[in-house]
This record gives C-alpha cells, structure tokens and sequence, in this order.
C-alpha cells in the first residue's frame, strides 16, 4: 500500500488533499500542530476509505520535531511515497509596521519547515516517489508585495529550494513541483475583483492538480510550478 504524508492536514487545503489520497486508496499521516480534534476527524473520515491512518502532532518549524515526524511516519506505515508540504502561515501587515517574530514566523512556517521534511524524508523514499511544495500565485516574478514581503519571499524561496531539490533527485525517480494557489474559498482574504476569473478558487481544483503531479502521467514533469489562481498575479 502507498503512503502519502501531509503536513499541515487537520484543516483546509492540507484536509482536502489528505482526504483526496485516502479516496485514492493512499495509507496516510494525518499531522497537526494545534488542532487535535480536527485531526482526529480528518482521520476517522479517512478510515472510512479502508486506509490506515496515523495521526502525529509536531512542530515543524522545528528541525528536530520535523525529523521526529517523518521518522515516525516510515516506521509505523513504511516508505513514503507522497509528500506534500502544506505547513506556512500568512501573514499581512505594512511593512514598516511587520514584527521581528512575524517575520521568523514567515520563514520558519513557509520555508524552513519545507526544507527540514524533505530533507529527511528523502532519503526513506526507497521506491522513488512524489513531492510537492506549496508556493503563492505569482511568487516566481519578483514583484514588490510590501505588506506580504516576509511571506512572498518565503514562498519565492520554497519554490527556488524545490526546483533545486528536483535537479538533485531527478536520477532517484523522485519528482519535486509546486502548487500555487491564488484566492481559494478558504483564504483569510478574499479581492476576488482582483482575479481575472472573477471567482475564488475551490479546494477540488487544488486537488485537481495534486493528483495530477502524482500521477503516472507526470512522471516526467519535475521542477514546475501549477498555479491555480484564476489568472490572479499574471
């Protein structure tokens, strides 16, 4: 049986790509930091696929609890064989105004979490395996979000550390791409006159391009960026 591990799935976009996995017949690891009784829903809904399910608290903004958490995860259910890096607060304040903490915060969530999963569930993908990184619509073009910067640049650089994590692992059958959403339905913001479809995103899209990038069929697509946005920060 499959394993996938998602980081961050007790709630929204991590819930619904979990839940999606489990209908694909995917064992999976459910993991929260704060929100033990979601977490324990999300599980029970996912057992009722006939998958296992394990239910792990950690925080990843902590290289050890990250590397406690993948450890865990490949010996209670075995080689993992989807990753997907859902953890990354947001936060939105002028830039003059933006804490030191918020800052760190930004970084460690987006980023450094990003970096302390993978690089230690790697090397327990014996089979080769998938990966996929949550970035931001627009986040490749470098433009000035003065009131988002710590959290722009964070995701900038998850997506610059995964097409690097890609070229790397390419000869290991190991796939690393990114999906970007833009204004989804559970976005704390919402300037949906901002977005060229005139629309907020639905989870069932992420979805959509989750279980395309870990399909057979994307077998030979790695280091890309999917952007599901509507059109938002073209």
């Amino acid at each position: 049986m499959a394993v996938a591990l998602v980081t961050g799935s007790a709630k929204g976009i991590g819930k619904a790509f979990l839940l999606a996995l489990a209908e694909d017949g995917y064992d999976v690891v459910v993991h929260y930091l704060n929100s033990k009784v979601e977490a324990e829903e999300v599980a029970k809904t996912a057992e009722s696929f006939g998958v296992r399910t394990l239910i792990l608290q950690a925080d990843i903004t902590q290289a050890e609890e990250a590397e406690q958490l993948v450890n865990e995860s490949y010996q209670q259910l075995g080689s993992i064989d989807v990753l997907i890096n859902n953890v990354g607060n947001y936060v939105h304040a002028p830039l003059n105004d933006f804490k030191v903490t918020d800052w760190h915060e930004m970084f460690d969530s987006n980023l450094h979490s990003t970096f302390y999963i993978c690089q230690t569930a790697v090397p327990l993908m014996h089979k080769g395996g998938r990966i996929i990184n949550i970035g931001y619509a627009g986040s490749e073009k470098l433009v000035a979000r003065p009131s988002i910067a710590a959290y722009g640049i964070a995701k900038t650089g998850v997506i610059l550390y995964s097409k690097s994590l890609a070229k790397v692992e390419a000869k290991n059958n190991i796939t690393v791409n990114i999906i970007s959403p833009g204004v989804i339905e559970n976005s704390i913001s919402k300037p949906v006159e901002e977005i060229p479809m005139k629309r907020l995103g639905f989870l069932d899209e992420m979805v959509g391009a989750m279980r395309y990038l870990i399909s057979e069929e994307a077998a030979y697509v790695t280091g890309v960026t999917i952007e599901v946005s509507g059109g938002w920060n073209l």
